[in-house]
């Protein structure tokens, strides 16, 4: 009986577990669905604004702006590493954590003096347990970031980077690629380079030449033809640090919504493992149960059997 007994006292306690990593997957799947409509709604502008920038850039060459200005060598870089502040998310940190830190130790390998600043508790504790230090660190950003907290940290970098205590800016974060798709991922937000942002902010990824109808010889690319006003580096005083700010706000956004989607997912399978598990012990139980009535009935049967 005292086996049957712990079978069944195991079994219930998989089922309140079972309870918990139901809910918290229900949590995360709303959440998710949250967060997905921020990112989404920022997608566009993001997109648009980084073409715009790169059109400009194009447009007028001889318009200058620090944001702009590529800095070599790289004497001092900043890294920013994007965590979330609570586990039980598959291995959304671990992937970020090991790139951030293998990207720490190669900056440090070129002798480059880091600043390491690090948001959310599971990437404070990491880097404290490897007893790296941190130089700024950041706990309130939940599954909503807001634009508000993001921009003083933008403009605590941009005048950084304008009185050259730092060359460089690099993020490490989860970026969010579709429901099914999140990639731990290292961008360059400082300098911007203008030519190379993509349409959604990040890196072009160069592609393979396409053989077709060969062009004139001579005929250049055509330029997006721009009217200034007042002028060209008026214009970019303004939206060069605008589009620093929204680049680095996605990043925080994507974070945001790869969280809750690896939550969803590990919350998920800790539930069907649990499902699998109580059919498990309940099968156990039933056989241990079986056994001991047959038990009970071969010793009455037995005792019986001594008294006639």
């Amino acid at each position: 009986m005292a086996k049957a007994r712990a079978i069944v006292k195991r079994r219930q306690a998989v089922q309140n577990i079972r309870k918990i990593t139901r809910t918290m997957e229900l949590i995360a799947t709303a959440r998710f669905r949250k967060t997905l409509d921020r990112a989404t709604e920022a997608e566009a502008y993001t997109r648009k604004i980084a073409e715009l920038v790169a059109d400009l850039g194009e447009t007028s060459r001889d318009v200058k702006h620090p944001l702009l200005e590529k800095r070599d060598p790289v004497k001092r870089s900043l890294l920013l590493v994007l965590t979330s502040n609570r586990g039980l998310a598959g291995g959304y940190n671990g992937n970020v954590l090991r790139l951030a830190y293998r990207r720490h130790q190669e900056l440090e390998t070129e002798g480059t003096s880091v600043v390491l600043e690090v948001s959310g508790k599971r990437g404070i504790n990491f880097m404290k347990y490897r007893k790296t230090r941190m130089d700024a660190t950041y706990n309130q950003f939940e599954d909503r970031p807001q634009y508000e907290e993001v921009e003083r940290i933008a403009d605590r970098y941009i005048a950084m980077y304008v009185k050259g205590e730092i060359d460089q800016l690099d993020v490490v974060y989860t970026r969010f690629i579709n429901a099914a798709r999140q990639v731990a991922s290292l961008t360059t937000l400082l300098p911007i380079v203008a030519g190379e942002i993509g349409a959604a902010g990040e890196p072009v990824q160069k592609k393979k030449a396409v053989h077709t109808e060969a062009a004139p010889a001579g005929k250049a690319k055509e330029r997006v033809p721009y009217e200034f006003l007042p002028d060209a580096q008026g214009i970019l005083e303004e939206i060069v640090p605008v589009s620093f700010k929204v680049r680095l706000f996605k990043c925080f956004l994507d974070a945001a919504v790869s969280e809750q989607i690896a939550r969803m997912v590990a919350m998920r399978g800790a539930t069907q493992n649990a499902d699998e598990l109580i059919k498990s012990l309940t099968r156990q139980y039933n056989r241990a149960r079986q056994s001991q009535i047959t038990g009970d009935l071969a010793d009455i049967v037995g005792a019986a059997a001594a008294l006639s």
